[in-house]
C-alpha cells in the first residue's frame, strides 16, 4: 500500500494492530483494582475510545460478568437502545448461543405511543422491551431516558434483566442515570460521569460475548 506521507504505519495487518494496541493499553493503564474478567471489558472500552479515564471510571456489580455470560450462553435476548449499538455488536458470536439483538425505538407501535403520551420513544421502547426480554441484557449507550425508565421498571418489579450495561453519554441526565443504576441490586456495568456512548457500550458487550465464547 502506498501512503503519500512521510509517516509510515508500523503495520497494516489488523491482528498486529489490535495486539499492539492492547499491549500499549496494558503498559499505560497503571494501577487498577479490576478483576481479570472485568479488565477484559475495561481493555476493550479503552481500545474503542482511546480514553483511559473512561475505562478506569467503569463500575461493575459483583455479579455482572457471571450473569452476563449466563444470559448470553442461555440465548437470552440483547436489547439495545439505538441501532448504532445493534450495528456494532458481533451478532454472529451471539447467534452461536441462540441470542439476538433487538432495538424497539423505531417500531411503529412505539412511535405511535410516544406521540400519544408526548414522551420519548426511548422510554416507550423500554416499556415494550421488558415484556419480551426477561433475563436478557439491556445495552444502553445513547439515551439516559431509556436507562432511567428501565431503572423505574426494575424498582417496580416490572423488569428482571440478567444484566444492564448502562453507559449513556451526554450532558443532560447521563451521569445521574448511571448513578441511579449503580444503586440497584441488579447486575450492571456502568461508569461515573458524562462519558460513555454507543461505541463503548458495543465494546463492553463484545468483550462479554468473547468471555462467554471462550468459557
Amino acid at each position: 500500500m502506498d501512503f503519500h506521507t512521510t509517516f509510515r504505519p508500523a503495520t497494516v495487518q489488523p491482528e498486529q494492530i489490535e495486539a499492539r494496541s492492547f499491549q500499549i493499553i496494558d503498559e499505560e493503564i497503571g494501577e487498577h483494582s479490576f478483576t481479570e474478567e472485568q479488565y477484559r471489558i475495561v481493555q476493550r472500552v479503552i481500545h474503542a475510545s482511546a480514553d483511559f479515564e473512561l475505562g478506569k471510571s467503569l463500575i461493575f456489580h459483583p455479579d455482572a460478568i457471571r450473569s452476563g455470560i449466563e444470559a448470553i450462553r442461555s440465548g437470552k435476548l440483547v436489547v439495545a437502545d439505538v441501532q448504532m449499538v445493534q450495528a456494532g455488536v458481533n451478532q454472529a458470536r451471539l447467534k452461536k448461543f441462540g441470542s439476538a439483538v433487538r432495538v424497539y425505538i423505531s417500531d411503529e407501535d412505539v412511535i405511535a405511543e410516544a406521540k400519544r403520551l408526548n414522551t420519548t420513544r426511548a422510554i416507550i421502547a423500554m416499556r415494550k422491551a421488558v415484556k419480551e426480554a426477561e433475563g436478557g441484557i439491556f445495552a444502553i449507550g445513547n439515551a439516559p431516558t431509556a436507562l432511567l425508565e428501565l431503572i423505574r421498571l426494575i424498582k417496580e418489579g416490572e423488569a428482571q434483566p440478567g444484566l444492564v450495561i448502562g453507559l449513556p453519554v451526554g450532558f443532560v441526565s447521563a451521569a445521574e442515570s448511571k448513578e441511579e443504576l449503580a444503586k440497584l441490586d441488579v447486575p450492571f456495568i456502568t461508569n461515573r460521569g458524562r462519558k460513555g456512548g454507543s461505541t463503548v457500550t458495543v465494546a463492553a458487550l463484545n468483550a462479554l460475548s468473547l468471555l462467554a465464547e471462550r468459557g
